[in-house]
């Protein structure tokens, strides 16, 4: 499709587009002027015609030459309807201007928002990374603007408590940020005061206000230790730069710097989606409530994060788990049900997990597209090997003691987690096993010799059940 007109420029909103943007500004008979985000809140605008019928990929395409972006950025972004009650990724044959139209019938069907909230809510069209675009490939990227745009989102999501991650390492990704944004560190200018003023320019904001909290306080009392902020400036005094390297370099090696140390997070990379689980019952009384999760979806697996603690409660790779969806004909609401391996007093015993969402639909999906991936990635590999990324060279700092590990924001926390145990066909471990679909148990990562499969009881249990 031929387009007569195409403007692009790269600018920054203004505080009323924050608190209402639109990516649809105005409108004739012929054309339509669209706003296109970048993470960082900058936006692209573009005079589009025909805009009601132009598929994604079209408009991908407008977008990859207005940022000057190589061709192979088609496969790294992608194009996201984002709003603060729900976020999609777009496929190719899309058409934005439709599925806009569509946008409260979404909501309506994923969100269990008021109708004051669907009706006020209105979409933004956003360039962001692919869901589906593999961390190898990332550090093989040679184009500074490219690397550029994968570090302000993975900037974004680390300093919104969206990927969890331990003091050390805020400390390192913070440490390349100061870098990025203030030059080599130099001893005059970079203090920790000068630090401190700025500091969730730099650090996740929840780690930020918790370093003023009681429990702090107390944690310190009888030893003396480093704020955030001096553990910053040391972590930016260990950056290290290579030799008689020109600045345009030098970024492109902390920006991969930055990549490469996010790839350490499991759930780097991932799609979101909101739900609740059930508390353990507690007290006298039992009573447990529920707890806001978001669940985070990527090539590799599905994580459980506990939303207010910013730390993860369950981690599963899909050769761990298996999963299926309910609606509310079947249960009392949309669930989705993951199912993975585990103990209860010494006995293994299949674990479900209850995830109440109106997304469970949406996550299902996910799970199941990316297996498929997967299993036609690894049908296409050359000796069904998988290509390693280059390695860069570790920041300056010690190694940490494993001990210091096991708490981790990263490790699964069992103890936290209510789940329905059972063992398959066998004697009740603490309750009977749901009334499931047929296809529950089909629905497993099958393309690898270390599948999930369901515990089975000894056969002297299934003769006395």
């Amino acid at each position: 499709m031929e387009m007569e007109r195409v403007d692009g420029a790269a600018v920054p909103p203004t505080l009323a587009d924050r608190s209402h943007r639109s990516s649809i500004s105005s409108m004739s008979a012929r054309s339509l002027d669209v706003l296109v985000y970048l993470i960082d809140d900058t936006m692209v605008q573009l005079t589009v015609d025909n805009l009601m019928s132009v598929t994604v990929q079209e408009l991908h395409r407008i977008v990859r030459e207005a940022l000057q972006l190589p061709e192979n950025a088609l496969e790294v972004f992608s194009l996201w309807l984002i709003s603060p009650l729900l976020e999609l990724q777009l496929k190719p044959k899309h058409q934005p201007y439709k599925v806009c139209r569509q946008w409260q019938e979404l909501l309506y069907r994923f969100t269990d928002c008021l109708e004051d909230e669907i009706m006020q809510d209105e979409p933004s069209l956003q360039f962001r990374r692919n869901v589906f675009f593999p961390k190898r490939k990332e550090l093989l990227i040679e184009n500074e603007a490219v690397l550029r745009l994968l570090y302000e989102e993975a900037k974004f999501n680390i300093l919104e408590g969206r990927y969890p991650c331990d003091v050390e390492d805020c400390e390192q990704l913070g440490a390349l940020v100061c870098r990025l944004q203030l030059g080599p560190y130099a001893q005059d200018q970079h203090t920790a005061c000068a630090l401190k003023e700025k500091l969730e320019s730099f650090l996740p904001a929840h780690l930020c206000r918790r370093g003023h909290s009681l429990l702090t306080a107390l944690r310190k009392r009888g030893a003396k230790q480093p704020t955030y902020e001096q553990g910053l400036l040391q972590a930016y005094q260990a950056v290290r730069e290579e030799a008689a390297c020109e600045e345009p370099e030098a970024l492109q090696q902390h920006y991969r710097a930055y990549l490469q140390r996010c790839h350490q997070l499991p759930y780097y990379g991932c799609a979101f989606f909101y739900g609740e689980i059930d508390k353990p019952a507690q007290g006298f009384l039992h009573r447990g409530g529920r707890k806001v999760v978001s669940v985070a979806i990527s090539l590799e697996g599905v994580y459980v994060i506990d939303c207010k603690e910013k730390h993860v409660l369950l981690g599963l790779r899909f050769q761990e788990l298996s999963w299926d969806h309910t609606y509310p004909d079947e249960e009392e609401e949309h669930i989705l049900w993951l199912e993975f391996d585990g103990e209860n007093e010494g006995t293994r015993v299949n674990k479900l997990l209850k995830i109440y969402s109106k997304q469970a639909e949406l996550m299902s999906g996910l799970i199941e597209y990316c297996i498929e991936l997967n299993a036609a990635a690894e049908a296409s590999a050359p000796g069904n090997s998988t290509p390693q990324s280059p390695t860069l060279p570790p920041l300056a700092t010690k190694q940490r003691p494993r001990l210091r590990r096991q708490n981790s924001v990263v490790c699964s926390r069992l103890q936290h987690l209510a789940t329905i145990d059972y063992v398959e066909d066998g004697k009740e471990i603490k309750r009977v096993k749901p009334k499931r679909t047929a296809s529950f148990f089909t629905r497993q990562f099958s393309h690898s010799p270390t599948s999930y499969s369901a515990v089975q009881a000894p056969a002297e249990s299934l003769e006395q059940g």
